[in-house]
């Protein structure tokens, strides 16, 4: 089954449907959707290694979009939206405890999930929610998302064969490793911050 997922991914990123495909899922997933783009960013770029900065800037520009969505619905629509997202990700109770800190510190916050499988989107609107700077926000997610999405594609660009085979050969693997970081995330949400 993993396989059959892999080579239907590796054939969407060849459609011509593929880059907006790849806008839509960095733009939801920064306020709501918890698969990151990741999962279509590293077979396009794998498919089409030439355009690996046209899809790192897709992945950059939509994800700090869907991040001004998550703040958005931080801002304006906390109680009925942004507590429920809150909620579901473990921690709606936290708001008031971390409020004044994060204001304070949490540009370094947003950077850290920017960069990291740490769910991005808690912090989008945690951000809107306590009123963090805007424009600290915008800055810092620009810089983090795009560092981990010019990366990423970078990265696939310079050795795209042997990591295509790689990948290809430690499918399993990789999927689980993917797993425990997004789940970590998860976790990580739930009991540390």
């Amino acid at each position: 089954m993993l396989r059959k997922l892999y080579d239907w991914t590796m054939s969407l990123a060849a459609t011509r449907h593929a880059e907006k495909a790849l806008g839509s899922v960095s733009f939801i997933e920064s306020s709501v959707f918890p698969i990151p783009p990741d999962v279509l960013l590293i077979p396009m770029v794998l498919s089409e290694r030439a355009r690996w900065l046209r899809y790192a800037f897709i992945c950059t520009i939509s994800s700090v979009l869907g991040a001004l969505l998550g703040y958005a619905i931080g801002a304006f629509l906390y109680e009925t939206v942004g507590q429920p997202i809150l909620a579901f990700y473990g921690k709606e109770n936290a708001f008031e405890q971390v409020a004044g800190w994060y204001n304070e510190w949490g540009g370094w916050g947003v950077l850290f999930a920017a960069v990291t499988p740490f769910p991005y989107k808690v912090l989008t609107i945690f951000s809107g929610a306590t009123g963090l700077n805007l424009l600290v926000f915008v800055v810092v997610s620009v810089i983090g998302r795009g560092m981990r999405f010019f990366l990423v594609s970078w990265l696939l660009y310079r050795f795209g064969a042997p990591i295509r085979v790689f990948i290809e050969k430690n499918l399993g693997l990789l999927f689980t490793l993917f797993m425990v970081l997004l789940i970590g995330g998860f976790v990580a949400i739930r009991y540390v911050f």
